[in-house]
């Protein structure tokens, strides 16, 4: 539950600051039925995409949902790394939306009571940030038959983005979504690991216990990532003002 809450908080996090700018810039009608037909969207998904699931077998299901968590959990981890040793810079929602609202503006010209630019805005940003946390949850519930924890762990963590976005109506901009993401990380790479490792074979000692250790272990290699990263990112800095 907690992983998939975490998860699924930062998707969320990123899809309201795209609609509350097509919102804010081109129009709430237009927006709000992006928003919905994104939503429909997902739900014909997981509605095709769900049976199909519970009929693979279980060793496969743990390869392929182990294959998908490891791509998205070393992906947001070498992130966080690179963001806490300063190589790239920290994600801010708050410039983000500011960016987002300034396209939006510059594109089309004023907005209409129906306008297309906003409906496929929002659509785009619910589809593909959604489509993010139906894996999170497939992954971290569906291969240990704990689909309902991680279920309501994603609903709650996008229904409290959601109320958040609309009673502060401006992007939160306060979600330490950068150090969300490094836990995250760290957590669905360990999941990521432990299922791919039980589908081909591999007995973990003291059961699903190891997913603990698996999240130890990695913590402490990025965090000594994050120093030889800062060590280099120095090292380079130092080289760069001598040959000035």
């Amino acid at each position: 539950m907690a992983a998939a809450f975490l998860g699924s908080s930062v998707e969320a996090v990123e899809a309201m600051t795209i609609v509350l700018a097509a919102g804010i810039v081109r129009g709430w009608r237009s927006a709000l039925a992006g928003t919905a037909a994104g939503l429909l969207t997902l739900a014909a998904i997981i509605a095709v995409f769900g049976p199909a699931i519970a009929a693979v077998p279980i060793e496969y299901l743990q390869i392929v949902v182990g294959t998908l968590l490891l791509l998205f959990g070393i992906r947001w981890l070498r992130k966080a790394i690179l963001r806490s040793a300063g190589v790239i810079a920290l994600r801010d929602e708050a410039a983000l939306y500011v960016e987002e609202t300034r396209a939006l503006t510059d594109l089309h010209g004023a907005a209409r009571r129906w306008d297309a630019v906003a409906m496929l805005t929002a659509y785009k940003a619910i589809v593909l940030e959604g489509v993010e946390v139906v894996i999170i949850v497939i992954g971290v519930g569906a291969v240990g038959n704990m689909l309902v924890p991680a279920s309501i762990g994603a609903l709650a963590a996008c229904g409290l983005v959601v109320i958040a976005g609309m009673l502060l109506h401006r992007p939160l901009a306060r979600v330490p979504e950068n150090a969300l993401k490094y836990v995250v990380g760290v957590m669905m790479t360990a999941f990521g690991l432990f299922w791919f490792g039980e589908g081909v074979g591999i007995e973990w000692p003291y059961a699903d216990a190891a997913l603990l250790g698996l999240m130890g272990v990695l913590f402490v290699g990025s965090t000594i990532g994050v120093r030889l990263a800062r060590s280099v990112r120095g090292m380079q800095s130092k080289l760069a003002e001598v040959r000035s």
